[in-house]
């Protein structure tokens, strides 16, 4: 009931008492009602109501917001492109030694004027806006200045959440007119031999092993790509002219990038991976606004491997009773999705589609459906991912991309890369329904563009993992063993992760070690195993995946705990998605207020 309703009551009494007399009876005529009395008698007979919130002027932090996009952009042209401001097309950032400095002298000169707004000057969007953009520039000051990811990690240039050297959104985003995403790209390919040169400068130190791997790899298949994929995809757009330059530029991009590649291979290795602990708590704390101690992160990690691991069991017991744990995973495996791995994931996501609709989970904002194709052969080392446009492209698709065998390989190998069908239905719902592609369609029609912009790794990744098990929760694996056995053998994998970042950077832990880990816990393939293990090591931050999980599982239960539980799910959902993508500590705070409690 509104505040004002008490005063409302009150001058209906006032008249109602006032209506016609019996004049027989009736005294001396009274005295005109004076209104403005008797509103405000009727007022103080109310008692105090509330008053509107005094409205903050907040078009000076509304212009610097703006601003701060924009030179945020310029800084970091690649990001931009990917997010959909073309007007960057073809340009890659300043990495050298110079640059870099420029930049981290630019962050924390950015980061003291956001601060500089109080809360005073600021209503409760803008003191989230100003938050949410100090919190992306510790994260990338993190990496560039405390980390020195740039001299350190050939991981750094191809980073999903800042610049990167990947072109596929030129050769396989429809944005434009193909002849003018050629110029596009054309432009990109001449601005990369000297990306590759300031590289090669960052990258003069030793390097561990798994690091030379991967660069290697990462930039000797980008070579491969400009070489083998990219010219047939604009050959139609070319003129004789046109072929010309495209050939010259693309022959530079590919010499830079086999030299670079080559660069790297011919290093010894060194065996100086681990971040240490003193650093690896403050990159949670910096990237992900997370204060926890390592004993704190590692026994939430931990319990939620044993918690998982127990499920594995009872599930495997149901289906094959007696057996164990390797021969029902052997059995998962073998049950390969009908037509393949593409034609099985599209039927999968009509199914997870009408399962969201007919359970009211979550709102599906629009109409945008995720088409589903083979990944091209340079992003094959990821065996899924999705293509989500950019919060400023329209009217583009997502595509969700799977990653065929390699014909190369043996009948054998290929049968066996080909993932089983209960596997195949948690990475659909990782990447579609309900997880990054839902989670975008939200994010992108945020109101605050910054929120539009700047999706952080805990929450994308910590959302998409999140679905996985909400979704058995709310029965997609009702009286179905496979299908629980599917969801727990992905959340092992990323439980996996989520202690080999900690033992790898913090606790002393070796590759070898780590590979057991992922083998003997996760029940992972020696080759999944030793891929995962590798990936420790440069990419630490990959325990966001549970470390998101395990945040969003617990906001949710305190924030539903008194609006009816499973009920109210749905409410949680829409609320926690409006976001778009900040620090999961941030949304804690907003959604349950200044004494929301421990995130863990």
């Amino acid at each position: 009931m509104h505040r004002l309703a008490p005063a409302v009551f009150s001058c209906m009494a006032l008249l109602s008492c006032g209506g016609k007399q019996d004049t027989a009876k009736a005294g001396p005529k009274p005295e005109p009602a004076d209104p403005a009395a008797e509103a405000a008698e009727a007022a103080e007979a109310a008692g105090p109501t509330e008053q509107p919130p005094t409205k903050v002027d907040t078009s000076a932090w509304d212009a610097f917001a703006n601003q701060a996009l924009d030179d945020y952009f310029q800084a970091h042209p690649a990001f931009a492109v990917v997010a959909g401001r073309h007007e960057h097309d073809g340009r890659l950032p300043d990495w050298s030694a110079e640059g870099i400095a420029k930049e981290i002298a630019r962050l924390n000169d950015q980061r003291a004027k956001a601060l500089a707004f109080t809360d005073e000057q600021l209503d409760e969007r803008a003191r989230f806006e100003r938050d949410l953009l100090v919190a992306r520039i510790d994260r990338d000051l993190f990496w560039i200045d405390t980390a020195k990811w740039p001299f350190r990690n050939p991981f750094f240039y191809f980073d999903w959440l800042l610049d990167g050297l990947d072109p596929a959104v030129y050769v396989t985003r429809e944005y434009a007119p193909l002849d003018q995403r050629m110029r596009a790209y054309i432009a990109y390919a001449k601005a990369v031999p000297v990306a590759a040169r300031q590289i090669r400068e960052n990258l003069s130190g030793d390097l561990p092993a798994t690091y030379i791997h991967f660069g290697v790899a990462g930039f000797g298949g980008l070579a491969s790509y400009y070489e083998n994929d990219v010219p047939a995809v604009f050959a139609p757009a070319m003129d004789a002219q046109q072929k010309l330059e495209f050939d010259a530029a693309n022959a530079g991009a590919i010499a830079a990038m086999r030299e670079l590649a080559a660069f790297l291979e011919a290093k010894q290795p060194s065996s100086d991976f681990a971040l240490g602990e003193e650093l690896f708590v403050e990159m949670i704390r910096m990237t992900e606004g997370v204060e926890l101690s390592l004993d704190e992160l590692e026994a939430a990690g931990k319990a939620d491997l044993e918690r998982n691991q127990a499920m594995l069991a009872v599930a495997c017991e149901q289906l094959l009773p007696g057996e164990g744990i390797d021969p029902c995973i052997a059995k998962i495996a073998a049950d390969k999705p009908e037509g393949g791995a593409v034609a099985g994931a599209g039927a999968q996501l009509v199914e997870l589609r009408a399962f969201l609709d007919d359970k009211e989970l979550v709102t599906i904002p629009g109409t945008e459906l995720a088409r589903v194709e083979e990944a091209p052969p340079y992003m094959r080392q990821n065996s899924a991912y999705i293509d989500i446009p950019g919060p400023y492209e329209e009217g583009l698709p997502s595509t969700y991309y799977i990653s065929p065998p390699d014909p190369a390989w043996s009948a054998k190998e290929q049968a066996a890369y080909i993932p089983g069908q209960a596997d195949l239905l948690f990475t659909s719902v990782h990447e579609v329904w309900p997880g990054h592609f839902l989670q975008y369609l939200h994010a992108n029609r945020s109101k605050s563009e910054l929120a539009r912009v700047f999706v952080g790794y805990a929450y994308s990744e910590g959302w998409a993992h999140y679905s996985e098990e909400m979704m058995c929760e709310a029965g997609l694996c009702d009286n179905s063993p496979e299908q629980q056995i599917g969801q727990l053998l992905n959340a092992l994998l990323r439980n996996a992760r989520f202690l080999s970042a900690i033992g790898l950077h913090a606790r002393g832990m070796s590759v070898e070690e780590s590979k057991r880990l992922f083998l003997e816990q996760a029940h992972q393939d020696a080759g999944n195993a030793r891929q995962q293990a590798a990936r420790g090591t440069y990419d630490p931050a990959y325990l966001n995946y549970t470390m998101g999980k395990l945040m969003i599982r617990k906001l949710r239960d305190d924030w539903t705990a008194d609006r009816g539980g499973f009920s109210a799910w749905k409410d949680f959902h829409d609320a926690f998605l409006a976001y778009g993508g900040p620090p999961v500590p941030m949304v804690r705070e907003a959604m349950l207020g200044a004494d929301a409690g421990p995130v863990l």
